[in-house]
């Protein structure tokens, strides 16, 4: 498995050092700088905080994407509310926007880092891969009517018109821009790419894990935090680098712990979206866009892209449709899907309805990858459960802002 072999054995005790990162050309060394913004990133940043941008009017980028929550959600909700009066609800759980700054566009056959996965569908914005940039990406809340709820880009133009940051937005585009709604739409969703790239905030890798990474604090990870991250590697137990790669990320960048790969691990369907309360209906991720509603895609229905694991630890909801709260559960969900499935799925009259929110025709799509590897119910799971300790604890590693103790005199 091809892994960060420098980065992985100087955290671990298994090398002498790892390299700073220094070289002032990289995208690393540029991305962990606090230069001012942009002007259009400088409209992008009052875009993100203002609510006046919705059909509400009170709903901003913020109020899903919180700056104290790592850019994800500050409650539990597995959904968040949204529309003209907010009474409507989104059909998935709002992700963190860290660490957004190098996914590749998607494809249905995207090389898979690892060196042992087949190549399959990668890369891409928003859990299906739909939006090819972050400005892609911006236009589906702005517009989504059970979201920001504007009727059109128009809307959206005429708002920022409106608003007191109307003159930085004709000094970052044009005295003019106002005249072209159309091009002055897109402007907008490529200002708030601009401050999701820019502002540090987005990508400080600033965890322990970075710390160590870059020798800014000495010796090894504690017992604990090691051992996490031997069940984290080991193939026949966690297996968590088989997505969620710790090697270097695209264009040499820091550890991204994602490889952008989409997977149907058979997450149980939560009754507390009302989407999943209308009969037949189903999130088939990426056979859910509209370019993928086709046969020859079903092979791809019930799949999610993978998520970056730093700050998964800061999470009150998990996978696509937040039905799981807490991570040790979302270990455990991996660890015990197979091997106690009554304690994930509905039992209706004395079967459990494993899979419960996928069609029965798309079950071939399931996942089996160790830990998800189709072992019989009642048998030994992977994980004991001071594996699952041990690798929850490694996860907290990857928390950004953190603080190193005073070392002792």
């Amino acid at each position: 498995m091809r892994i960060s072999i420098i980065v992985a054995a100087s955290l671990f005790g298994l090398a002498s050092a790892a390299s700073a990162v220094t070289d002032t050309n990289s995208i690393a060394y540029r991305l962990a700088r606090h230069d001012p913004l942009s002007l259009a990133a400088q409209v992008g940043q009052k875009m993100f905080y203002d609510a006046s941008l919705s059909g509400s009017g009170r709903l901003a980028c913020t109020s899903c994407h919180d700056p104290d929550h790592a850019y994800a959600p500050a409650n539990d909700l597995a959904v968040q509310p949204g529309g003209k009066d907010l009474s409507l609800s989104g059909t998935r759980a709002v992700p963190s926007l860290r660490y957004k700054q190098v996914i590749p566009p998607y494809t249905d056959l995207a090389e898979n880092p690892d060196g042992v996965s087949a190549p399959g569908p990668g890369g891409g914005y928003t859990q299906d891969g739909r939006a090819a940039t972050l400005a892609e990406q911006a236009r589906i809340p702005l517009l989504a009517v059970n979201e920001m709820a504007n009727e059109s880009p128009a809307a959206v133009v005429a708002k920022i018109h409106a608003s007191d940051y109307a003159s930085l937005f004709e000094q970052a585009f044009g005295a003019d821009i106002f005249s072209h709604p159309d091009t002055a739409f897109q402007r907008a969703t490529e200002a708030l790419q601009a401050f999701q790239l820019e502002d540090y905030s987005f990508h400080p890798f600033s965890s322990k894990y970075d710390l160590w990474a870059r020798n800014k604090i000495g010796g090894t990870f504690p017992a604990q935090e090691k051992r996490g991250f031997a069940v984290f590697m080991n193939r026949q137990k966690g297996n968590c680098s088989a997505c969620h790669y710790p090697g270097p990320g695209l264009q040499g960048t820091n550890a991204m712990f994602t490889d952008y790969s989409y997977a149907a691990i058979g997450v149980p369907r939560n009754p507390n979206i009302p989407a999943n309360r209308k009969p037949g209906y189903y999130d088939l991720g990426i056979c859910s866009r509209p370019d993928h509603a086709t046969r020859a895609a079903e092979r791809f229905c019930g799949m999610f892209k993978t998520p970056t694991l730093r700050n998964v630890a800061t999470r009150h909801a998990f996978f696509h449709n937040g039905q799981i709260k807490t991570l040790h559960e979302a270990i455990s969900f991996y660890n015990t899907r197979d091997t106690d499935p009554q304690r994930w799925y509905p039992t209706v009259h004395g079967v459990v309805t494993k899979f419960d929110d996928l069609p029965k025709r798309y079950r071939a799509n399931i996942d089996t990858q160790m830990p998800l590897d189709g072992r019989p119910p009642g048998s030994g799971p992977p994980m004991t459960e001071q594996d699952i300790d041990d690798l929850e604890a490694f996860l907290n590693t990857l928390t950004d802002d953190y603080e190193a103790p005073p070392a002792a005199p």
